[in-house]
């Protein structure tokens, strides 16, 4: 998903295909080790950081968002400017991420909060500090059928794959239902892209940006619940309303972004990531103010350990008896995590926001910012391109 899902999925750019790959294929590579580092700096012993297959699992995660930010970015940033971004949203990233993890305490399987909706945003606020007017309707941006067609590979990974990357975290049951819940929210999310793709045409036709991006809402939007009991209707309905607002995003978001606060975003990574990242956030919490022991049984502690009782109490004791991996928590109610989900998607906002703001001022600064012909790039000013021939 990180190096053939994400870069193959960005080259539907006619003049940027080389870079869409390649340097997704850096970015990717510096971030993932950039990311196991930061991931773990809060768990060093003996001033070592552990490496294993859940940090190496992590640290593919965390590159996802700087991808995601690339995708807002697409063909308006040099390779070093890139290069320093990643660098600075890992590390924001890693600290937005463990504050929602162990301070909030809140639950997000699949990343859909601290990943898609924290790599949106990020990548939209730097690309308003390099916002431009030249860079709106270039002719360079545009696709033409061959590129369409590479960047309907990169779709078909990430679709295959997303039940994968949702579950890949998960455990026992979670990751069985994981699983389930991903692929159901994932056809459903096909299914109305499609309708609503060719009834917004006015003609019937399909748009192949919606076909592209639009269909993968749904792994987006059940990801924050995809281990939680919301049944197959849950997940149809989840899958359904990702794929109506990410497909009107594309009609209506995109262009609004570019006018009236020129945002130029190029993958539409608000539509496919952002939105759906928010909706997901919410259906989070939905889910938690529904989740009781009735439902779960003693697994809702291990979903939601801020809800186990505390430490030494006859609760506790009685639940640990017979599941010997439940932690002691706080002895949250069903309100209390609810409230913390909502928490961590508004600092995961914030953080976001601000950090990329940020970052966006200092990639601008001369000694990052490379002298261009126009505001967007191709692959010859970074690749040797063979000629096309006459």
């Amino acid at each position: 998903m990180i190096f053939v899902g994400f870069g193959f999925l960005m080259t539907f750019m006619k003049k940027y295909g080389f870079s869409a790959v390649g340097l997704n294929f850096l970015l990717a590579a510096i971030s993932i080790q950039w990311a196991i580092i930061m991931q773990n700096v809060w768990d060093m012993k003996d001033n070592k950081i552990c490496i294993n297959i859940i940090s190496l699992i992590g640290g593919n995660f965390a590159s996802a968002t700087v991808l995601i930010s690339f995708g807002a970015l697409l063909g308006k940033t040099s390779p070093l400017q890139l290069v320093v971004m990643s660098i600075f949203e890992i590390t924001l990233f890693a600290c937005n991420e463990h504050l929602g993890v162990h301070i909030y305490k809140a639950a997000d399987i699949g990343g859909s909060i601290f990943l898609h909706t924290f790599g949106a945003y990020f990548g939209l606020a730097v690309a308003y500090m390099l916002r431009s007017k030249e860079a709106m309707g270039n002719s360079k941006e545009g696709s033409n059928y061959h590129s369409d067609i590479f960047a309907m590979i990169g779709t078909l990974f990430l679709w295959m794959f997303w039940p994968s990357f949702n579950s890949a975290l998960a455990v026992g049951d979670e990751q069985h239902r994981s699983v389930i819940n991903t692929f159901v929210a994932l056809l459903a999310c096909c299914v109305v892209t499609f309708a609503i793709s060719s009834l917004a045409d006015g003609e019937g036709r399909f748009n192949m940006v919606h076909i592209q991006n639009a269909t993968l809402a749904g792994g987006v939007a059940i990801g924050s619940t995809a281990n939680m009991m919301v049944h197959p209707y849950g997940a149809m309905i989840i899958g359904t309303l990702a794929g109506f607002i990410s497909t009107i995003g594309y009609r209506i978001a995109t262009p609004y972004l570019a006018k009236n606060l020129k945002i130029h975003d190029t993958c539409g990574v608000n539509n496919l990531h952002g939105m759906p990242g928010v909706l997901a956030g919410l259906v989070s919490a939905v889910v938690a103010a529904m989740a009781n022991e009735d439902s779960y049984g003693y697994s809702l502690y291990h979903l939601y350990p801020a809800r186990s009782p505390p430490e030494n109490t006859t609760a506790f004791h009685k639940i640990h008896s017979v599941m010997n991996g439940i932690e002691p928590g706080s002895g949250w109610n069903e309100a209390s995590q609810a409230y913390a989900q909502l928490e961590a998607l508004l600092t995961t906002l914030a953080v976001a926001v601000v950090g990329g703001l940020i970052t966006g001022y200092i990639i601008r600064l001369p000694m990052f910012d490379p002298p261009k012909k126009d505001q967007l790039f191709d692959d010859t000013d970074y690749w040797e391109v063979p000629e096309e021939e006459p």
